[in-house]
């Protein structure tokens, strides 16, 4: 008799369950960002409606983890394509250096010196490996590669007229 009550109270109660589920799903994806609670969210909601349609539980279970995956795997990667598509394609952080023309401020030589870059940052510098001799204050340089708090430089070669 206790497998038969079992079944009354869950088939009962199943509609608060899903509800709170849901509520819980919406509140992480909300955290996350990331659509994937979303989805089980969406999977949930079809089971809710489906329990008050009269399914039994296991069912409404059934149809759950079914309409997740489904909205996993074939809604949430357009999606995510969709929502990503407009992202700002500007440059940040070290990405942002690489690549950028200074002015040597003082002399860059075996110890080291220092560079204005281009975007008006005051960097402390030294030569690319390969790159012999010194750069003096005055001339360009061009930022290959940022290796902690130094700019890696390489002089940006004289056009002879």
């Amino acid at each position: 008799m206790g497998g038969v009550a079992m079944d009354a109270f869950a088939a009962e109660y199943a509609w608060i369950v899903w509800l709170v589920l849901i509520l819980i799903f919406v509140t992480i994806e909300m955290v996350t960002l990331d659509l994937t609670f979303l989805m089980i969210a969406g999977g949930s909601l079809g089971a809710l409606l489906s329990g008050l349609l009269g399914a039994p539980w296991w069912l409404q279970l059934l149809l759950a983890a079914v309409l997740t995956i489904a909205l996993l795997l074939g809604i949430r990667p357009p999606l995510l394509r969709l929502l990503k598509r407009g992202g700002d394609p500007t440059k940040s952080n070290v990405d942002a250096l690489l690549g950028l023309d200074g002015r040597v401020v003082s002399t860059i030589g075996a110890t080291g010196g220092q560079v204005r870059l281009a975007n008006g940052e005051t960097w402390t510098a030294r030569l690319s490996p390969g790159t012999d001799g010194v750069v003096e204050p005055g001339e360009r340089v061009l930022v290959t590669e940022i290796d902690g708090a130094t700019a890696v430089v390489v002089p940006v070669e004289r056009n002879v007229l």
